[in-house]
């Protein structure tokens, strides 16, 4: 394995066991994200569930959220919204950008 691929926060890098130790959590709780279809980790070739980074930090975040009192389809929600807040600001941010070198070129 290549130390890039460690690098890609895509690459299913940690086993279940290994996750669950590092979010704090039982192995059901992430077994309950993949049934829910909240988390879908990458199969190893034996089945064994295999997580990416993006995926852990995503797992954290609902859990944090399940924490602090809210449902699972309410986390996930909040994070769908979080997500196309973060994209629309990106996308104001592009806009700016275009019309000051407009503003520039006059």
């Amino acid at each position: 394995m290549g130390v890039s691929r460690l690098d890609d926060e895509d690459y299913p890098a940690v086993a279940m066991g290994k996750a669950a130790e590092l979010l704090e959590v039982q192995p059901a709780f992430l077994r309950s994200l993949d049934q829910a279809g909240v988390v879908s980790p990458h199969r190893s070739s034996g089945g064994h569930r295999r997580y990416s980074r993006r995926q852990l930090e995503y797992a954290a975040r609902v859990r944090v959220l399940f924490d602090d009192g809210f449902t699972l389809f309410a986390a996930v929600r909040i994070l769908e919204l979080e997500a196309r807040l973060s994209a629309a600001h990106a996308r104001i941010h592009e806009l700016e950008t275009e019309l000051l070198e407009r503003d520039r070129r006059r």
